[in-house]
């Protein structure tokens, strides 16, 4: 942070609002000239040094065509997390850890300017009468929002970054969250049209695995992904629809969710159904949609471990219809034909340690088959696949 003073800074800034022409088109060249303008105007910006009015001057680009003091940190590849606790509370995590930085907003105004300018981006709304929502950025990454009177310290932003470059298989062998020998296998899966399901804690990782497995699927195929907020870098898909679920707003805007979307993705001829997460009653519908012959689907959900998540599941489906227990787990396990686990680890690194594949439904209960389990730190191979119909047809 300069050490210029904020009054000038204010003056500088409200000068070169009052400078600009916003009837045209304002690329960066413009915008940096409008700011050189009004600092030579001020014989004031000699006490400070070529560096500091660098950086004053990055400060008011920012505040103008960027996120204010959040540019910085949107800029650092390395972060992977940024949490604003009101306007004087700033953390981010870097390397896996927690960091207090020394930014403040000026004011409560400005951190509620860059608020409104997130959601803005992407057709989304958030005030008093509607404290909580989720928007993304232009490069992905995903924003929670929570405004007063629900947030008592003050307007609390949380950004999950994800890398401009999407994490292929490859490099999370690299970098021992899975081995080869169970990458070629889950390789085989995806191309077989195995529907597989993500588990894990928050932070674990399920997202940028989801990504690095739809990297398997043949380029030709038709894909639909639904997400709350689009997140999924799909590169490599040819014939790829996203789907987006939109919030009700004040305007008369009607509510669209993810069942509303996975049910209007069965008239979209869609070959897979990739569901960025399941959080509740839309679960009945991801599983419905995997046993209706879409094959090779693709989803993720919260839990702590394998056998939770299957619980989870149960308790996600009977949010949305009444049903039997039995029915409800004759659906997930005529449904979901692997579930890989991840799980966020003490050195902070996030691995795969367990694939499980769902092996039958016996006396009511769902029988799980480990396929691969990290055992002293390592991913073996503990089990070979039982239901092979679908790898032998892929492969033969």
């Amino acid at each position: 942070m300069s050490r210029v003073n904020i009054g000038l800074k204010q003056k500088i800034l409200t000068e070169t609002v009052e400078k600009i022409d916003f009837s045209g088109t304002l690329d960066e060249a413009k915008v940096y000239g409008y700011i050189d303008d009004v600092l030579l105007e001020h014989d004031e910006r000699k006490k400070y040094s070529p560096n500091e009015i660098k950086n004053l001057r990055e400060e008011i680009f920012s505040s103008l065509k960027k996120m204010d003091i959040l540019q910085q940190y949107l800029d650092d590849e390395d972060i992977t997390e940024i949490m604003i606790n009101g306007k004087d509370s700033i953390f981010i995590e870097k390397s896996g850890r927690l960091y207090k930085t020394d930014r403040s907003f000026e004011s409560d105004n400005k951190l509620a300017d860059v608020i409104q300018q997130i959601v803005a981006g992407c057709n989304r709304s958030v005030n008093e009468a509607n404290p909580i929502a989720d928007a993304r950025l232009s490069d992905g990454s995903r924003v929670n929002i929570v405004l007063a009177p629900v947030a008592l310290n003050g307007p609390i932003v949380t950004i999950r970054r994800f890398p401009r470059e999407p994490i292929t298989m490859n490099k999370l062998k690299e970098l021992d969250s899975i081995t080869g020998e169970a990458a070629d296998f889950l390789k085989k899966l995806v191309v077989s049209k195995y529907n597989i399901f993500i588990s894990g804690g928050t932070g674990s990782g399920k997202t940028t695995f989801l990504n690095a497995l739809s990297q398997y699927i043949p380029t030709q195929e038709r894909i639909v992904t639904i997400e709350d907020s689009a997140e999924l870098q799909l590169l490599e898909a040819e014939n790829l629809v996203r789907l987006e679920t939109r919030s009700s707003n004040l305007e008369g805007c009607n509510e669209i969710t993810v069942r509303d979307l996975i049910k209007t993705s069965l008239r979209m001829r869609p070959e897979r159904i990739i569901v960025g997460e399941v959080r509740g009653p839309e679960a009945l519908d991801m599983l419905q949609a995997m046993n209706t012959g879409h094959d090779g689907s693709l989803s993720t959900g919260h839990a702590n471990s394998t056998k939770d998540m299957l619980s989870r599941l149960e308790t996600m489906v009977l949010m949305g219809m009444d049903l039997p227990l039995y029915a409800v787990r004759s659906q997930i396990a005529g449904g979901i034909d692997i579930i890989v686990h991840l799980s966020r680890q003490r050195d902070h690194t996030r691995k795969v340690v367990e694939i499980s594949e769902i092996e039958k439904l016996k006396e009511g209960e769902i029988i799980l088959n480990t396929l691969f389990a990290r055992i002293n730190g390592q991913l073996v191979r503990q089990n070979d696949l039982i239901h092979k119909d679908k790898l032998l047809k892929a492969f033969s």
